[in-house]
């Protein structure tokens, strides 16, 4: 490789002695030295469903069938083919993000696998934020269930090693998939090693709701407008009274989506966006009713409001950071 003419022969000599120890870094000493980096990236397409809230409440498969697809990164290993842990990434309703990527960077760091859903291009949406009654609420959960069937298959994942992890919408919909009773009629076979929603949506009463399986751990903003933390605090004081595995992690002062790290750092109105912190929904008969006007729950009904705010909070994203990084090291017995 031929050198600038302008150099000195110092600048040179510092150069090509640059050159070639780049030359000399061994493929395991580069990973390392971007260790977030994945060491290798598949798309991988899979089969699943749209539904109404009814039909998958129901157990009703005449749904429309949809290819979705996610993103499996891996990380550098000590050990070529060996099986990987890996966590599945739900997005929040405005579609995939800043935030999955950042967390797949930090489990890269730790060794772990991810597996990001794109729940949105395959239906043909971007963001349903405006608009949450364009997919059905469970569309998500029934995603995450076919996402765990496709790794656990997969050669280089240690199918006893798998975690789910969710933001905002995605955070519901990874709380549901720890439901007993949708797992009976949606994933027989489905298991997980822990469930972590991140200021999910916890305005729903299904039947059997508290009939799950942990350890699931939430983590919210006390200040969020877009997703009730008195819903999600009432849901699970009724699972731990019930004897389950569940545990949250609440922050003063914090708003929705305090971990995207690409948000304002001070909160900020989603213009347009629907939140459904005012609505009491509970299923009757495999529907969903508002409690308010005693009839099927829709996105246009008054308790529905609009313009909630988002906002990043670094103090409260390294507290959560080193909150799930600590309980993945354990559920995963990583060194």
């Amino acid at each position: 490789m031929a050198l600038a003419k302008g150099f000195t022969s110092q600048a040179r000599g510092a150069c090509l002695a640059g050159l070639l120890a780049a030359a000399a870094l061994s493929p395991a000493a580069a990973q390392n030295a971007a260790p977030e980096l994945a060491s290798r990236v598949e798309l991988r397409p899979f089969a699943s469903l749209s539904l109404s809230d009814s039909q998958f409440l129901q157990g009703d498969k005449t749904g429309v069938p949809v290819t979705i697809a996610g993103e499996l990164r891996f990380p550098a290993t000590p050990a070529p083919g060996a099986k990987l842990p890996v966590v599945i990434l739900a997005h929040g309703s405005g579609g995939p993000s800043a935030t999955p990527e950042n967390w797949a960077r930090i489990f890269n760091r730790m060794g772990v696998a991810s597996f990001m859903i794109d729940s949105f291009s395959g239906r043909g949406l971007t963001q349903v934020s405006t608009n949450q009654g364009a997919m059905g609420r469970f569309n998500m959960t029934l995603d995450t269930f076919r996402a765990q069937e496709l790794l656990a298959a997969h050669p280089r994942i240690d199918p006893e090693r798998i975690a789910v992890m969710g933001f905002s919408r995605g955070g519901t919909a990874v709380l549901y998939t720890a439901m007993r009773r949708f797992q009976k009629i949606w994933s027989p076979g489905f298991k997980v090693a822990g469930t972590f929603p991140l200021y999910a949506s916890c305005f729903d009463h299904v039947e059997e709701d508290v009939d799950v399986v942990g350890p699931i751990r939430e983590y919210h903003g006390e200040a969020d407008d877009y997703a009730s933390l008195q819903q999600c605090r009432d849901y699970f004081a009724r699972m731990k009274a019930a004897g389950r595995d569940v545990a949250q992690m609440s922050f003063p002062g914090v708003h929705h989506g305090y971990d995207n790290v690409l948000g304002a750092p001070r909160p900020t109105v989603s213009k347009g966006a629907q939140s459904q912190r005012n609505c009491n929904v509970r299923e009757e008969k495999g529907v969903l009713v508002n409690q308010q006007t005693k009839q099927e729950f829709t996105y246009k009904d008054a308790c529905v409001t609009l313009d909630p705010q988002s906002g990043y909070d670094p103090d409260a994203t390294a507290k959560t950071i080193a909150a799930v990084t600590g309980e993945i090291k354990a559920l995963f017995k990583l060194p």
